[in-house]
């Protein structure tokens, strides 16, 4: 068994850890789509450890987004970003906006993933369509990965400056479907579906940029994500800035009371070496 030194070398240690992701958490309280890190602990008879940092998969509160283009996820599920390499990313954060070309993007300029409808608002799975039962039933082997996703894009007509050529406005609905609009909003045809993709373990997707993730083996394969879409809104943080409050708060006295036991132990250290001189 290790003695009280070293277990406050370790707790020291882990709680300079716990101050960082506590940090990280109070700094992003405000940052749109950010994802709460947790810090947990596991305790050994020899002193305690940190356990890998999971992050909050919970939902963010609704904020009025930047433009009426702009969407908010509902529900448990992730957007999906596709960059011009093929890479696929997963986001919580809808903050997007067609670009010059019609193509829906995120900020960092990655096509939002949808599929596409036909005029009954069916999934169009290569020529055959995909009633919603059928769809949502993928989620059982493994998702709708199954499915083929595309760019969202609503050319607009140099000639008229209608999207599609023929559409005066577009609308983003519950159910996550893009609407063209014409004739004053009496005709409303659906066009695309706004990719929804969710895992068995969200907590350990792996983050590579600000707000994006990739899945692991962990993570487990994507499946269908559910949830309602609303249009002119991005997720704030969840992040619970009382919570975190506390938490630093409790941290700051136990990294006080680490530092005082390896303090004690060094002074009593050198008074057992002045003694042998």
């Amino acid at each position: 068994m290790r003695d009280s030194f070293i277990n406050a070398l370790n707790t020291q240690k882990v709680t300079h850890d716990w101050v960082t992701s506590i940090s990280e958490n109070l700094v992003n309280v405000y940052t749109p789509g950010y994802r709460e890190r947790k810090f947990t602990f596991k305790t050994f008879l020899n002193g305690s450890v940190g356990d890998d940092t999971l992050r909050n998969v919970g939902q963010g509160k609704s904020s009025p987004g930047t433009s009426d283009e702009n969407i908010y996820l509902e529900g448990s599920g992730y957007f999906v970003l596709r960059n011009d390499k093929g890479r696929i990313v997963y986001t919580r954060l809808g903050e997007f906006k067609f670009d010059g070309d019609g193509v829906y993007r995120s900020s960092d300029g990655q096509a939002v993933q949808g599929y596409i409808l036909n005029d009954k608002g069916e999934i169009m799975n290569g020529a055959k369509p995909i009633d919603a039962e059928s769809f949502v039933d993928t989620a059982f082997d493994g998702g709708a990965a199954s499915v083929p996703t595309t760019n969202i894009k609503l050319w607009i007509d140099p000639s008229n400056g209608k999207y599609l050529g023929k559409y005066e406005e577009f609308e983003f609905k519950d159910d996550g479907i893009l609407y063209g609009k014409a004739d004053g909003g009496k005709i409303k045809t659906p066009l695309y579906k706004v990719a929804i993709i969710n895992f068995h373990n969200p907590q350990k997707l792996y983050q590579v940029a600000d707000g994006q993730y990739i899945e692991t083996e962990e993570s487990g394969k994507p499946v269908v994500g559910r949830g309602e879409v609303r249009g002119g809104l991005i997720e704030l943080s969840n992040v619970d800035f009382d919570a975190n409050t506390a938490y630093y708060q409790q941290a700051q006295v136990q990294l006080e009371m680490a530092n005082q036991l390896i303090k004690s132990h060094k002074q009593l250290l050198q008074n057992i070496v002045a003694m042998l001189e």
